[in-house]
């Protein structure tokens, strides 16, 4: 009889198995191979090679010791990213408590009872049990429950990476662009104080009958337009100040910085005049596209989802198998006899529920599990695409703002020249004040161009670091 039993046992373990009920997660769904499509050519000594910048740690990479002491206040306070941090604490407790399922219940319930008949003597009763309860796992309910909810914490965690990281990036950015509108505003003083001198040098040669009236007034139009952008200039400053006391939930105030171009944005090596350095492509390298998949807390985030679609599905499939409750209590009580003190008493039950007829609900589970799987497969697949069109388009993004940079150099060189000649010629009287407005705002225009083109390199930099799954570490 007991090897009968034991090859019944052997026959349902095997089937158990066939059905996959206790089956361990493995992705299969494959992500694109060429996750990054085209690659501009000259972004990287080092871009067939396993290195990848996304292996530096944000204070390797922002060696700015201002921007590093921002960004841990932001990862301190950030109300985001504590909310976040909750998330995950929860979904800990959750998976203490799958885990918890295994063991079996106890509860205390005394009961007590006093009853009389036909005006007899109350009759006083008591039972004061322990009461057992116990779920048996033989078809793998309660262990994929609790693989899923492990694969929801997971995913807490990843999105509390996925904030931590996208918290980085916004305030790096930020502070670069405080660093660019501090430059623009210092071209626009200097700007300022230029064509403030041209006004009144103008003026006084309207005053002694050699400039006419409107070229006064043009002067100092153009001067006045200056004016006005100072002070949006300046109003844009207070506006990005405020965004990053927003970030580490404080109240408004200064935040200090230092110029732009004192540190390189991801490497001591890098090379050029100040600005140049800031986004020096040589060192942009990228690794292969399956690194990505390991660092980007979006890609892995998906994949966990994936994971507990899968264990979801597990389960719903177990819902169809019987389900095993031991359950018993012992205690003492007086309700046998009436008698004090009480008698021991306890009792001990198996219950085996078979599903036949749920109304459809255990199919429609199954089902609906089953598509959700499918789903998030698809997903998984579109989460690597879209993430290598991101490194894709920083990589563009920096190769464009690398080549402008070039030519607003030279644009800004030519235009300063043009600027002082066209100067000089009205002074000897060989050029009008308009050729001069004309040269002064195109010698304006491009040196703020040039310098929020910096800004735009920049912002490209750390786009391609955080779309790399940078920022993690």
């Amino acid at each position: 009889m007991k090897i009968k039993n034991i090859i019944i046992a052997a026959a349902v373990a095997m089937s158990l198995t066939g059905c996959g009920l206790y089956k361990q997660y493995e992705k299969t769904v494959e992500a694109p191979a060429n996750a990054f499509g085209t690659i501009p050519n000259g972004v990287s000594s080092g871009m067939a090679d396993t290195t990848s910048i996304a292996q530096m740690s944000w204070r390797e990479f922002f060696t700015d010791p201002m921007l590093q002491q921002l960004i841990e206040q932001v990862l301190t306070n950030n109300t985001d990213l504590n909310s976040a941090r909750i998330a995950v604490e929860k979904s800990q407790a959750a998976l203490t408590a799958a885990k918890m399922a295994y063991l079996p219940s106890l509860a205390f319930a005394p009961q007590g009872t006093l009853s009389s008949f036909d005006n007899s003597p109350v009759t006083k009763a008591y039972t004061l049990p322990l009461q057992l309860s116990m779920d048996i796992d033989v078809f793998g309910s309660i262990t994929n429950k609790k693989r899923a909810s492990k694969a929801v914490l997971l995913q807490a965690q990843m999105q509390q990476e996925a904030v931590r990281t996208n918290l980085i990036s916004i305030t790096a950015q930020q502070y670069f662009l405080l660093q660019v509108l501090d430059r623009q505003l210092e071209i626009l003083t200097q700007t300022e104080s230029l064509w403030n001198e041209s006004l009144e040098t103008e003026k006084a040669l309207w005053e002694n009958g050699k400039a006419y009236s409107t070229a006064v007034n043009q002067m100092e139009a153009s001067y006045l337009n200056v004016k006005t952008q100072i002070a949006d200039t300046r109003r844009n400053i207070l506006s990005v100040e405020n965004a990053l006391c927003k970030l580490m939930a404080v109240s408004p105030q200064h935040i200090n910085r230092q110029e732009w171009g004192s540190s390189v944005l991801h490497h001591a090596e890098a090379t050029g005049d100040a600005d140049e350095r800031m986004f020096n492509t040589k060192y942009l390298t990228i690794g292969i596209p399956a690194q990505m998949l390991e660092y980007r807390p979006d890609i892995r985030m998906a994949n966990h989802a994936m994971e507990e679609a899968f264990y979801n599905t597990a389960a719903a499939r177990a819902a169809f198998y019987p389900s095993i409750t031991l359950s018993g209590s012992a205690g003492w009580t007086n309700n046998g006899g009436l008698v004090n003190p009480g008698k021991l008493l306890w009792n001990a039950v198996a219950q085996l529920t078979q599903p036949i007829f749920a109304r459809g609900q255990l199919i429609a589970n199954k089902k609906i599990a089953q598509l959700t799987e499918e789903d998030l497969q698809k997903k998984y697949v579109q989460t690597v695409i879209n993430a290598g069109n991101e490194v894709n388009e920083a990589l563009a993004d920096c190769m464009t703002a690398r080549e402008k940079h070039t030519y607003y150099q030279r644009q800004v060189q030519v235009l300063h020249e043009a600027y002082t000649g066209t100067h000089e010629l009205m002074d000897n009287g060989k050029a009008s004040y308009l050729e001069v407005l004309t040269a002064q705002e195109s010698l304006l225009n491009a040196q703020l161009s040039s310098a929020m083109n910096m800004y735009d390199a920049a912002q490209a930099v750390i786009a391609l670091y955080i779309a790399l799954g940078g920022g993690t570490k």
